[in-house]
């Protein structure tokens, strides 16, 4: 029966296509972290972020905070002074000077001893200078000799001039005399006209002679005048030659020119020295100056007159600037006002103090390692410190603890005050 009916059953149904039996079935979707690309790309932008938080930006510097000093930009009061180290050098020195060559036969002194002006040091010896002398002083006094001859014979010609003249004059006295008396004669007839023109002839003779003898003895004089002047004027060429020579001689012995102190008197004995050569110098003693070198940052601004003061407080004044640098240094000279009671020695070394200029207020920041690299840009701070930019300022005077700012910074802004000129870059991270 079953099977009659489940037979029929089947019988009953209609037939299966391939139709029916075929069904769509959606394909599964799988999870988006699965998907290859996606998860290639995340992992890139991961890592990108992870390299941008950690790799510093382009041109900067990473530091650390406490490697570095800092200093902050105010209003404050400029104290505008120099301090030098200077050394004590004389006053005065003089160069002790060779005037005549020759050999060192005696030295009289020793190297560091107080010498009076014009005392001898050493003696030197020139045979050849001498006998030079010697020979010249001959020639020299045998032209003496000619020009007091010259004199001489002057002398007498004037003496027989006034002689001649002397005797004229009494001939014409006699004559005059032998005239008046016959004259009177003549007058009252006792002689005749002829008889008494030989008396009127001779006076006028003697009258003529003596005119004659004054106009000649006039013309002489001037000749004799001017031949005198002459002769003087080569008798004193003569004696000032002579004076010369003699002189070179004494040039044999070398004297201090100054009193003072001899210095670098290194003479030996046989030593043998030229005209000029230096014998040694002679310092001021109890007179003393500074001797200062100086930044030539500084060389416009250190001028003669400035005053300045020693670290025990003695009273200096600039005295001279000499402007050439070496070594990026410049030479100062200070002088002492008024007496120096401290016992100073050459070469000692003192802390001066040179005033500038008077205290103003400015715009001032610390002084510090940052100006070795030029001082015309300094890195400057951020509000939360955890960086510093460069930037370009510009300085004006400076003193050992403060530097004036001209143009850059404001006040209440933080500077970076050590040495930072190996840094390329234009920013610095701080950590």
């Amino acid at each position: 029966m079953m099977d009659e009916t489940g037979s029929d059953a089947n019988l009953s149904s209609p037939p299966l296509t391939g139709d029916a039996m075929d069904r769509a079935i959606p394909p599964k979707r799988r999870a988006w972290w699965l998907r290859r690309g996606i998860v290639i790309a995340v992992a890139i932008i991961l890592a990108a972020a992870a390299l941008w938080a950690i790799v510093p930006a382009s041109g900067s510097t990473d530091i650390r905070l406490d490697s570095i000093a800092t200093g902050p930009v105010e209003l404050a009061s400029f104290e505008d002074y120099l301090p030098v180290r200077a050394e004590v050098a004389p006053a005065v020195t003089t160069l002790v000077g060779v005037m005549s060559g020759g050999q060192v036969e005696a030295l009289l002194v020793e190297d560091g001893a107080l010498v009076t002006q014009g005392q001898p040091l050493a003696q030197l010896a020139n045979a050849e200078l001498r006998l030079q002398v010697m020979t010249q002083e001959a020639q020299i006094a045998s032209q003496l000799g000619g020009v007091a001859s010259e004199n001489l014979g002057i002398a007498r010609s004037q003496a027989d001039r006034k002689a001649q003249l002397s005797q004229a004059q009494y001939d014409l006295v006699k004559a005059q005399r032998e005239y008046d008396a016959r004259r009177q004669l003549h007058e009252r007839g006792f002689l005749s006209d002829a008889g008494i023109q030989r008396y009127v002839t001779e006076v006028e003779f003697q009258l003529g002679r003596v005119d004659e003898l004054k106009r000649g003895m006039v013309s002489e004089q001037r000749f004799t005048a001017a031949q005198g002047t002459m002769l003087d004027q080569t008798r004193d060429r003569l004696q000032t030659t002579l004076g010369a020579l003699r002189a070179s001689l004494d040039a044999l012995t070398i004297r201090a020119p100054r009193s003072g102190r001899l210095t670098n008197f290194t003479l030996q004995p046989g030593q043998a020295l030229a005209a000029g050569d230096p014998a040694g110098q002679i310092d001021s003693e109890s007179e003393w100056k500074l001797v200062a070198e100086v930044d030539e940052f500084y060389l416009g601004r250190v001028r003669a007159r400035q005053t300045g003061q020693t670290a025990e407080g003695a009273k200096l004044v600039v005295a001279k600037v000499l402007p050439t640098v070496s070594n990026g240094r410049f030479r100062v000279e200070l002088a002492f006002e008024g007496p120096v009671k401290a016992r100073l020695n050459r070469g000692q070394t003192l802390d001066v103090r040179i005033q500038l200029g008077a205290a103003t207020r400015a715009l001032v920041v610390p002084m510090g390692g940052w100006l070795s690299a030029g001082g015309n840009n300094v890195f400057v701070l951020d509000t939360n410190r955890n960086q510093a930019r460069r930037r370009t300022i510009g300085v004006g005077r400076r003193n050992p603890r403060q530097v004036e700012i001209l143009s850059g910074l404001k006040p209440g802004e933080v500077i970076i005050t050590s040495n930072l000129s190996q840094v390329e870059g234009d920013l610095l991270n701080i950590s």
